[in-house]
């Protein structure tokens, strides 16, 4: 029984450690989307192969975390597979094994709950995300001081892919600036770099685009779909920076006041 309980000790954290490594690595500059599946791909030592991890390996902070994940990853599914086999192994008797095996599955049905939870989601990313903030410097400084980033605005690359939206759109025809999102530079496939693209400028699935914006707005566009449904987000996504410029109007005026008044 302890062997078992052990096991999901292992899983909880496991999935504790990705949870953490995916808000580092949105502190680097990465989509919440691409974090994630970079942090599990590490952990886990399937699929890191992709053309998308060349944006973690070329990056060095962004290289550290990912190594950290990969021996921490190995030792846990050694250690995770240890205690299955150490659970199975002496199960005494018929009915011994089956409150094993319902304890595994009820336990990990649980953890698939607590991992798969907006709720949980949200809460434990606000007290991980503070930690990090507080005792560690992920947001790089050379761009951090130069670009004034704080609360929602970061630097974030983006990769498109296969019937994203953005594919195949010229700059200018995705009025992106239009939902707050700037296009600073792309990468394209073959490496070339094209630094402050002009509208004419055709997009492609393949490139890498470094934006500067709202990190909400980033992440909504990465996970934006060609088509009509596509369009209509857009709309909305406009219609909010509308009303984020509104705001931030507002709270301009209103701190002004005092300076402004005899």
């Amino acid at each position: 029984m302890i062997s078992i309980i052990s096991l999901l000790v292992v899983i909880f954290a496991s999935i504790l450690i990705t949870r953490i490594a995916t808000i580092a690595l949105t502190h680097t500059g990465l989509t919440k989307e691409s974090a994630k599946f970079q942090a599990r791909s590490a952990f886990s030592g399937a699929g890191f192969t992709t053309s998308e991890s060349e944006m973690v390996v070329n990056h060095p902070v962004r290289r550290r975390i990912v190594m950290f994940l990969i021996l921490i990853g190995n030792a846990g599914i050694v250690a995770a597979v240890s205690t299955l086999i150490l659970g199975f192994v002496h199960q005494g008797n018929e009915a011994n094994l089956a409150l094993r095996i319902v304890l595994l599955i009820g336990g990990i049905t649980i953890l698939w709950g607590f991992a798969s939870s907006h709720f949980v989601d949200r809460w434990l990313s606000r007290i991980i995300d503070s930690m990090l903030k507080r005792f560690t410097r992920l947001n790089i400084t050379d761009y951090a001081s130069l670009l004034h980033l704080t609360g929602e605005y970061r630097l974030a690359e983006m990769k498109i892919r296969q019937d994203d939206w953005l594919d195949k759109k010229r700059l200018r025809d995705s009025r992106l600036r239009n939902e707050g999102i700037n296009v600073l530079g792309i990468r394209r496939p073959d490496g070339t770099f094209i630094g402050n693209p002009k509208g004419e400028t055709v997009l492609q699935r393949g490139d890498s685009l470094v934006l500067y914006g709202r990190i909400e707005a980033i992440e909504e566009l990465d996970q934006r779909k060609a088509g009509y449904a596509g369009d209509q987000e857009h709309k909305k996504a406009v219609q909010e920076q509308k009303e984020v410029l509104q705001e931030e109007a507002e709270k301009d005026i209103s701190g002004g006041k005092p300076e402004d008044s005899p």
